[in-house]
């Protein structure tokens, strides 16, 4: 006999209020757990097949089932195939946003909160040790150039110079050349003052203008590193009692708001996981205070060479590691085969 979408769903439901719970699940259980709206009596016929198919047993007479070696067997390959669902739904969703890099976070740290019943955060990929890749000097009117920053990652920046008068196109020229040639493949910490000082010298009555770009090339950097932050499920805390109470959720979902301590953390992680990829913080390994009485499990994912960004999910201490590592790990390896393929 196959199962039904009916007993599917009711070996799920038996399955996951016994992981909850630990206790034999009865019928009546049943018929409030799952959205099937079948009595109790209608159930316990289901439940005496399932018992029958050999997925669920009865460990004492006139108790409730729990779940046969076999009833675990059938959830987890069930679980696994609607995971990989999932993923190739998500895949489809990279695809079609990796334009909007916003959006597509945004999207992926919701639908991890929704799947994990956890808070999720997500940090916008960032380059490490930021480089200059080239730079543009371009005309806007006669007292304005456009200066076109390139970086590594490919992020770009623009930034307007003022001018006394226009700059001929030869002196332009010039002013490109000086700048790539001494800057290019630099990251900011090997900008120095001697070098700077060389190249206002060559620049001679143009040097402001040099002064001007090298100030926009630090802020372009610097811009970028600063880590933008992306949450989602901080309502979930009010699923666990001992994340609940008012003090303690309050704090937890005041950090999630500031997010100016998620950064420190997401940095931190992202550093230690950069080989492994995977770091779980229990308890006081959190270096959020507000997190003490919580597990983050955190992934780092790569989309480019050297732009890497952090996943977290937060939870309990007693939360579902086996289900949050292999969530995480599901996602880390999409986003990284994604965007290696399309190198």
């Amino acid at each position: 006999m196959e199962l039904d979408e009916r007993k599917r769903k009711i070996l799920q439901a038996v399955i996951r209020n016994y992981l909850e719970t630990g206790e034999p699940v009865g019928s009546r259980t049943i018929s409030k757990y799952t959205d099937l709206n079948l009595s109790s009596a209608t159930i316990r016929n289901e439940m005496a097949d399932l018992e029958e198919m050999g997925y669920i047993i009865q460990p004492h007479t006139s108790a409730g089932r729990i779940p046969s070696d076999k009833g675990y067997r059938f959830y987890v390959d069930t679980m696994m195939e609607e995971k990989e669902k999932e993923v190739v739904g998500m895949k489809e969703m990279l695809l079609e946003r990796q334009d909007k890099m916003e959006v597509l976070l945004q999207q992926v740290v919701k639908l991890l909160a929704q799947n994990t019943n956890y808070a999720t955060m997500i940090s916008a990929p960032k380059t490490h040790g930021n480089k200059v890749k080239f730079i543009q000097l371009s005309h806007v009117d006669e007292h304005q150039i456009l200066a076109v920053i390139v970086v590594e990652g490919n992020v770009i920046r623009n930034h307007i110079l003022n001018v006394e008068e226009k700059l001929s196109d030869e002196t332009l020229l010039k002013l490109n050349i000086l700048l790539n040639t001494h800057l290019n493949g630099l990251s900011l910490s090997e900008i120095n003052l001697g070098m700077i000082a060389a190249m206002k010298q060559q620049a001679g009555i143009h040097s402001d203008i040099v002064g001007g770009v090298i100030d926009a090339v630090a802020g372009a950097i610097q811009e970028e590193e600063d880590l933008q932050i992306y949450t989602s499920g901080a309502s979930n805390f009010f699923r666990y009692p001992e994340l609940a109470d008012q003090q303690n959720a309050s704090n937890l979902i005041g950090t999630f708001e500031e997010k100016k301590l998620l950064s420190g953390l997401l940095q931190e992680a992202g550093n230690d996981g950069a080989g492994t990829g995977i770091q779980v913080y229990i308890g006081d390994e959190n270096m959020v205070s507000s997190m003490k009485d919580c597990s983050v499990v955190t992934a780092t994912y790569e989309l480019e060479e050297g732009m890497r960004g952090t996943i977290g999910i937060v939870g309990p201490k007693r939360m579902d590691y086996d289900k949050v590592i292999g969530t995480l790990k599901m996602l880390q390896n999409q986003l990284d085969e994604l965007y290696k393929g399309k190198r």
